[in-house]
């Protein structure tokens, strides 16, 4: 059986789902008589959760409540609208499946990383598909992936941690695990640089010659 673990993040590695975030996060907006925001300032705002999403897309305080449960129920019922996995991802799993244990690990809340994951990634064997909780802090803090590894029954120094931004890598280095930053997501590649990971690769392809 296969022993290392992988984990994974989502938005931004394995699927691009800048598109649904930007759709629900800007109907939210709408909603409450708020502008909508850019993909590209949502596209940097990405990866620390819901919470501090809407915190930076709106200007005034007292609406981030109302806004961030718009926000979710927009995305709780339609979890898959233009989301996609990356080209070359379907391969790179397929060479990694045989060798690893892998997981998913997403600071989205978790009934829609179960959603997403079951609609597009139900071929591979992911051993656990965890999201944002509020009984689990958030990436970076280690609880969140030493969560994943205790229900995987596995030692961080074995397995590594893939993502697209500055938190995985802070992540990984906190929980004691190799860092794999991928530049074909959210993040610029001078700020994943500026992070400081431990392999950083520009292609699934390359992803999968890495860790296999």
């Amino acid at each position: 059986m296969p022993s290392r673990p992988l984990v994974f993040d989502l938005d931004g590695t394995l699927v691009d789902t800048l598109d649904d975030i930007a759709a629900h996060l800007n109907a939210a907006l709408v909603d409450h008589g708020l502008a909508p925001r850019s993909r590209v300032e949502i596209a940097e705002w990405v990866g620390h959760g819901s919470a501090r999403l809407v915190e930076r897309a709106v200007s005034e305080p007292a609406a981030v409540a109302a806004v961030l449960a718009s926000y979710r129920a927009h995305y709780h019922a339609r979890p898959v609208v233009h989301a996609r996995m990356y080209d070359g991802i379907a391969a790179a799993l397929d060479a990694l499946a045989p060798h690893h244990v892998l997981a998913i690990l997403s600071n989205k809340p978790e009934p829609e990383v179960v959603a997403i994951a079951q609609a597009l990634l139900a071929r591979w064997p992911f051993a656990v598909i965890a999201g944002e909780r509020a009984d689990v802090p958030r990436k970076p803090d280690p609880a969140s992936i030493a969560r994943v590894l205790a229900q995987l029954g596995a030692s961080a120094s074995a397995g590594a941690l893939v993502g697209d931004s500055e938190v995985d890598i802070a992540t990984a280095r906190a929980a004691g695990m190799t860092s794999v930053a991928v530049t074909w997501g959210f993040r610029r590649e001078a700020a994943l640089r500026a992070a400081s990971p431990d392999h950083l690769v520009h292609a699934p392809a390359e992803l999968a010659a890495l860790l296999d």
